[in-house]
């Protein structure tokens, strides 16, 4: 049984092309069914594995201390994989087809107001060393993108052309997408390329973008670090992060009339839903605002 389990989570990087952290969502939820059904006695065979067995271990979540959401995306993970079984002919019948998933509330995202993406750019300005030009560049352009976290810190050297103020960004999902990146964070990224980025280097076989001071490739916490030291430094009380970043982009951007159609290709949704709750906000204090 743990076979299929196995082969469903390496299909789902190899054929459905799930980033890294997805893949690791579904694994850790799916292991933990397992070890449920373990602790029940196995059942012989997938089977054996009826609705109302699914439902009790729904039940079972519902008693830890987990939010709704996760309980959903863990519903979600399980309905997947005896889709998968069934498509693989393992199973004849779906039993997690009817499996009731918790109704979860939909969170408005939290962004930042146009003074506040002011004063967090400007804190790494006040020195001119090699990390705080670096520093002042990733706050650049993670606002004027509205780039994943993951996608700003995986950024090769050949992906940026300056010259026609284009930026080749790959997603989540293996696809790329162009953004366009405006006369003053190109001069930035000038800047950070031609009096940091040396200085930062060790080898010059390293392709990165942005580095860390061991020279290599700054990480996804180093990000977290990062933008959590100069929020600090510029007086916001709330918690910002690189997501803070980009739905600030996104929010400011509809804000300022751009079409919902280019804020979605600009940051690589592929629902217009995603890209449609930016819509309800009011970007100044992260309200609900009226259709």
């Amino acid at each position: 049984m743990f076979d299929q389990l196995t082969d469903f989570l390496n299909r789902l990087k190899d054929e459905r092309n799930y980033s890294d952290n997805t893949t690791v969502a579904y694994r850790n939820d799916l292991n933990q069914f397992f070890h449920y059904m373990q602790q029940q006695g196995m059942p012989a065979s997938w089977v054996q594995v009826n609705q109302a067995f699914l439902d009790q271990y729904v039940q079972n979540m519902k008693e830890q201390p987990y939010a709704s959401s996760s309980v959903a995306r863990k519903v979600a993970a399980i309905k997947s994989f005896f889709e998968y079984l069934v498509a693989q002919r393992i199973l004849d019948e779906n039993p997690a087809a009817d499996l009731q998933s918790p109704k979860v509330e939909k969170r408005l995202p939290h962004t930042l107001s146009a003074d506040e993406v002011d004063r967090l750019l400007l804190a790494p300005r006040r020195e001119e060393s090699p990390k705080n030009l670096r520093d002042t560049a990733l706050l650049a352009l993670l606002y004027a993108t509205g780039m994943r976290v993951t996608e700003v810190v995986t950024l090769k050297l050949d992906d940026l052309d300056l010259d026609g103020g284009i930026l080749h960004c790959a997603g989540k999902d293996g696809s790329m997408r162009q953004i366009p990146i405006d006369a003053q964070t190109v001069a930035i990224l000038q800047r950070y390329l031609a009096h940091a980025r040396p200085h930062l280097l060790k080898s010059n076989t390293e392709t990165a973008l942005f580095l860390n001071h061991r020279g290599q490739q700054l990480t996804r916490q180093g990000l977290w670090l990062i933008i959590k030291a100069y929020a600090q430094e510029a007086g916001l009380t709330e918690t910002v992060t690189p997501h803070t970043m980009r739905h600030s982009f996104a929010a400011h951007k509809l804000e300022s009339g751009s079409d919902l159609k280019e804020v979605q290709r600009l940051l690589g949704h592929a629902n217009i839903s995603t890209t449609q709750i930016y819509k309800q906000l009011d970007s100044d204090d992260g309200h609900l605002v009226a259709d």
